[in-house]
């Protein structure tokens, strides 16, 4: 995520809120917003401890966002339940979910070194290290298990790109059409993306880049394997190119990780959300532009989709 600042003022009742959850002795001293997510307000705070040193908090509010409520539960209950399981995440400081405290629904947690890496140059190492994470994450096995998952595109609702093969995307429609396939259910992140994923990046050594933190638990569920895999491996192609959507799923296999045994099967979750994304293009662009995507247009990012949605129909159809 990026500076902001000219959004970065805490509401009052807020930073009351977050002033509480601090030790005795200690202050914020500054806030400073971060650009990168899509539907939270993200702001670190700089806190001023009594040794005269400094720490970082992150501040995530919900602003007239519907489920918030149910988003900021489920991430404190993953970000409550990862401490020790070597999965990198903040740790939870405190949540108001239903906004009892604050003006909205918010949560405060610990700040993580790294940053997220959209670039091109060192994906080849970047991207088995991605696959290495979420087979960590799919091994969690939380003695509470998360709510089911949720999709919510419908056949009905798919956009077919303009210029897209209008047949491959026809049948891609066709495919989720079908009832999901059975499958041994897993802990998801539900948003595993690069996006989410924080790296320590030696400036002369990208390729030595290692993962710092995995970041926004709010969608965290139970459910296939493949369904994470599915949506970093659409992301990956629409940043990189459809060619590491696949690569990922290699990568994933490769690293240890489980997927549906039959080819439908594995086309069903991989186009499922592949088309999810036709809805969302605008959105979810926006974000890589501001991280210095510059080139990746709505339209850009609409050809790489449509391209992809293809390449999975003649590779696994």
């Amino acid at each position: 995520m990026t500076n902001h600042p000219e959004a970065a003022a805490v509401r009052p009742l807020t930073l009351a809120w977050a002033n509480r959850q601090l030790e005795v002795g200690e202050r914020i001293v500054r806030t400073e917003a971060l650009r990168g997510g899509i539907t939270a307000e993200m702001r670190r705070l700089t806190i001023g401890t009594r040794n005269g040193g400094t720490r970082d908090l992150v501040l995530r509010t919900f602003v007239n966002v519907e489920h918030a409520e149910d988003w900021l539960n489920r991430e404190a209950g993953a970000l409550t339940l990862l401490p020790g399981t070597g999965v990198p995440a903040p740790g939870l400081v405190a949540a108001d979910p239903t906004a009892a405290h604050c003006e909205y629904p918010s949560l405060l947690m610990t700040h993580l070194a790294g940053r997220t890496v959209l670039d091109d140059e060192g994906l080849e190492t970047r991207v088995p290290r991605l696959a290495r994470q979420l087979v960590a994450i799919h091994a969690l096995r939380p003695a509470e298990r998360p709510r089911e998952y949720v999709a919510l595109t419908t056949a009905d609702t798919v956009v077919t790109p303009d210029g897209a093969d209008a047949a491959a995307w026809a049948a891609a429609i066709d495919v989720i059409r079908r009832p999901a396939p059975t499958y041994e259910g897993r802990f998801l992140h539900r948003d595993f993306h690069p996006g989410n994923v924080l790296f320590d990046v030696p400036p002369s050594k990208p390729a030595s880049a290692r993962i710092t933190g995995v970041v926004d638990w709010a969608a965290t569920s139970w459910g296939p394997a493949d369904l994470d895999v599915a949506h970093c491996s659409t992301n990956l192609a629409l940043l990189h190119g459809p060619a590491w959507g696949q690569r990922f799923a290699e990568a994933y296999e490769e690293a240890g990780g489980v997927l549906a045994a039959a080819a439908s099967e594995r086309l069903y979750w991989r186009v499922r959300d592949g088309l999810a994304f036709s809805q969302e293009v605008q959105m979810v662009s926006q974000p890589w532009r501001e991280a210095g995507r510059t080139e990746l247009t709505t339209r850009a990012v609409e050809e790489r989709l449509g391209a992809y949605v293809t390449t999975l129909m003649n590779a696994l159809g």
